[in-house]
């Protein structure tokens, strides 16, 4: 039998008993007048996005640690930039939690809003 890799902190596998599901919406690094924020600045515009993942989740009745599934894009060809955002939000004091199910983080030519650089997929097992 083939053995997976070590993970950087997440699951290979999440397995979700039977229950209800939320699907997020890609969390973008816009602020409430849907304006980017952190022109150029990847770190702010984590920290954007961050606080938009933690708001949607709220709204449906979700924390981080409700989190079965995370998708993390982020405009770069560079591997070392992809993960280091990915590290970010894994490391995130309040949605670190959230990275720790099967996760997946991918770099993009582009994304939808101009300047945009990062982009968060979350689907959350709701509470019983």
């Amino acid at each position: 039998m083939t053995e997976l890799h070590p993970t950087g902190g997440y699951d290979h596998v999440t397995i979700v008993e039977a229950g209800r599901l939320a699907f997020l919406a890609g969390q973008c690094p816009v602020d409430a007048d849907e304006q980017v924020v952190g022109i150029g600045d990847l770190d702010a515009q984590i920290d954007q996005v961050a606080a938009n993942c933690l708001a949607a989740l709220a709204a449906a009745g979700a924390e981080p640690e409700d989190v079965v599934r995370s998708i993390v894009y982020v405009v770069s060809n560079e591997s070392a930039t992809v993960g280091a955002a990915w590290h970010r939000l894994h490391d995130h004091p309040k949605l670190g939690p959230a990275f720790k199910a099967a996760s997946t983080v991918t770099g993009v030519t582009a994304l939808g809003y101009q300047h945009q650089l990062v982009e968060v997929d979350l689907t959350a097992k709701l509470p019983e």
